[in-house]
């Protein structure tokens, strides 16, 4: 491997950075957006629990904002519960934004790094062939295995960001999909929590 690595000359470093970044992202990405840390199943239900027992007040829907990215979402809507109901979906979709982008943290980097990847290992062939080529200029063709094995080092690189770059995108891809799920998750539960906000304020009207 490391006799590879040489071969492909200075352009090896670049793409072995970037290899060693996307792995980061993807490990953090995979921990970060576990389902039992964005969506936690329970958390529907214990806010429909403090609703029932009168429990709704500052301190318990803070403790449910710091919960999880789905608590925030939640404790937007109820943080407005008393007001009219664009303002809670105008409420909920600003902090829906911001969790957003938290979810999406990093997924850039890795996306760069899917696009840049190849191009470093094309710069790297175009690189080594202007060699092999200014060889055969100074010296005439000479060895064919020679001249096949200096342009086999040249399409190392585009090995190299290619290997890279495969894999990065598959993730990227991924986990925007992941993402875009969460997010119509999310607004799924707030839609249900404004509904029943709505209600309970009609039954203490009628009351």
């Amino acid at each position: 491997m490391l006799e590879i690595m040489l071969a492909g000359g200075w352009l090896m470093l670049p793409i072995l950075l970037c290899s060693v970044i996307a792995v980061a992202i993807i490990i953090e990405r995979f921990l970060a957006l576990r389902s039992s840390r964005v969506m936690p199943a329970a958390v529907p239900g214990q806010v429909k629990q403090w609703s029932q027992q009168h429990e709704l007040d500052a301190k318990h829907i803070e403790q449910l904002r710091r919960s999880s990215p789905l608590g925030q979402v939640l404790a937007a809507a109820l943080d407005n519960r008393d007001r009219g109901r664009e303002i809670i979906k105008e409420a909920v979709e600003d902090t829906g934004r911001h969790v957003v982008h938290e979810l999406e943290r990093f997924l850039n980097t890795l996306g760069t790094i899917a696009g840049m990847s190849p191009l470093l290992g094309l710069l790297g062939t175009v690189v080594g062939m202007i060699k092999v080529f200014s060889a055969i200029m100074v010296e005439g063709v000479g060895d064919p295995n020679e001249l096949a094995g200096g342009i086999s080092e040249a399409l190392i690189t585009t090995a190299a960001g290619l290997t890279v770059a495969i894999p990065a995108y598959f993730f990227y891809r991924y986990f925007r999909g992941l993402v875009r799920a969460y997010v119509l998750q999310m607004e799924q539960e707030a839609l249900t929590l404004i509904h029943t906000i709505e209600q309970g304020g009609r039954r203490r009207r009628q009351a």
